[in-house]
């Protein structure tokens, strides 16, 4: 058996393609971008086409809408502001955000959105970083007036409304009472979002221009951004959200005239992200060499390791489990990891393949990226097909199975 100077098998790594390939041979994946890396050495595949009838081939600088697997990227902003002192982690952030002073909070989940108490303290940025300010896409409340109010409002992407600029985002957000206490529980996504708004309030300039002088530019991360350029619009493939019950391909989003050919009115943290698997490589690296890259300093040591430290509490860790488990049918065991950081999912224990310490996320637009310190490893497996139905959740699952089973020191 043939081995790599990564310490991957030559085997290992042809069982990762034919599965990739199988996936793809399906039909129910028409294209697969995939990379792996330990050390100097990296691996990329590039299968199938652009689109479900065929075209144009995937290639290695195919742009993706990375959906949340934006969160672990767009997370690094707030982290050179903690490094520079610019913000503080127990911060009020309602000096910077004065529509979050004074918060009132449900009495019930479901209850009216008057029948509040007050805040029992202001919002921190810790809050924001944790996802725990008290607000969040939660799926076990859904059809209560809170998450009612969420969706109307534009709060979240495209469900039904469209988002607003920043600064009228965050007027509505201040509309609506918490659905929890502030630091009591966690809660997805929303706080990904006002994550952006934080920054772009701090910073005096627009989020998107703060992460590319501070992060993207940096990096080499030259494809990445909330929108693709129409030079570079015929790299972007539809996405896909097929009908759960007939598994038909539908177009969610087209890549001309499409919700990402054009900056958005909203740079979601959240959500909004398009990028490549080498632009991705070049962040979860950095993250690797402890906030280092090609020499160069991009965060400190201490940052990388609160980032990816998991934060929860075993009452906050429940609510996390639950979304995973409550959606295994679809989600194939992601998000199954324990724990979390600033932005992303971090492992505290084993429950497949992958070893306790990996941290990274996964997209609903059919999207992985983790990085796995224990074995040097990054990995990134980016396709087409939303997560309506669980084709791409499958083909991630297998990805990362076959990842580790190439291993081989």
């Amino acid at each position: 058996m043939g081995k790599t100077n990564g310490g991957f098998s030559e085997t290992g790594l042809r069982r990762m393609r034919d599965v990739l390939t199988r996936h793809v041979d399906s039909g129910r994946i028409p294209g697969v971008v995939a990379l792996v890396s330990r050390g100097d050495e990296t691996y990329v595949e590039a299968l199938g086409t652009m689109g479900h009838d065929g075209g144009a081939p995937m290639r290695r600088d195919t742009i993706f809408r990375m959906a949340s697997t934006s969160k672990p990227v767009s997370v690094a902003a707030a982290m050179v502001l903690l490094d520079e002192c610019r913000l503080r982690l127990d911060d009020l952030v309602e000096q910077w955000l004065p529509e979050l002073a004074d918060r009132r909070v449900l009495k019930r989940i479901d209850g009216p959105l008057d029948d509040t108490v007050p805040a029992k303290r202001p919002i921190t940025v810790r809050d924001v970083l944790t996802s725990t300010f008290g607000l969040g896409m939660d799926l076990t409340s859904l059809g209560t007036p809170i998450m009612n109010s969420v969706f109307e409002q534009g709060l979240t992407p495209d469900l039904p409304t469209p988002m607003p600029e920043p600064d009228e985002w965050i007027r509505r957000l201040g509309t609506l009472p918490l659905m929890h206490q502030p630091g009591e529980q966690w809660q997805y996504h929303i706080a990904s979002d006002l994550l952006g708004v934080l920054v772009a309030r701090v910073t005096g300039q627009p989020f998107e221009s703060f992460l590319h002088e501070r992060i993207f530019d940096p990096l080499g991360m030259e494809d990445t951004g909330f929108h693709v350029p129409a030079g570079k619009i015929d790299r972007l493939p539809p996405l896909y959200a097929p009908d759960p019950r007939t598994g038909a391909f539908t177009v969610w989003d087209e890549p001309a005239d499409g919700r990402w050919s054009k900056p958005p009115a909203f740079p979601g943290g959240g959500g909004g992200l398009v990028s490549t698997v080498d632009d991705y490589h070049a962040y979860f690296r950095m993250l690797l060499d402890h906030g280092v890259h090609e020499g160069e300093r991009i965060l400190s040591r201490p940052a990388v390791r609160l980032m990816t430290t998991n934060r929860m509490t075993p009452e906050q860790t429940a609510v996390r489990r639950a979304l995973a488990a409550d959606n295994v049918h679809i989600s194939y065991g992601q998000g199954q990891h324990g724990g979390w950081g600033f932005g992303m999912a971090v492992r505290t224990y084993r429950g497949d393949y992958a070893p306790v310490g990996q941290f990274g996320w996964d997209g609903g637009s059919g999207t992985s990226t983790y990085a796995d310190p224990e074995n040097g490893l990054v990995g990134i497996v980016l396709t087409q097909v939303g997560m309506s139905v669980p084709h791409s959740a499958r083909l991630i699952h297998d990805f990362w199975t076959t990842v580790y089973q190439a291993i081989e020191d």
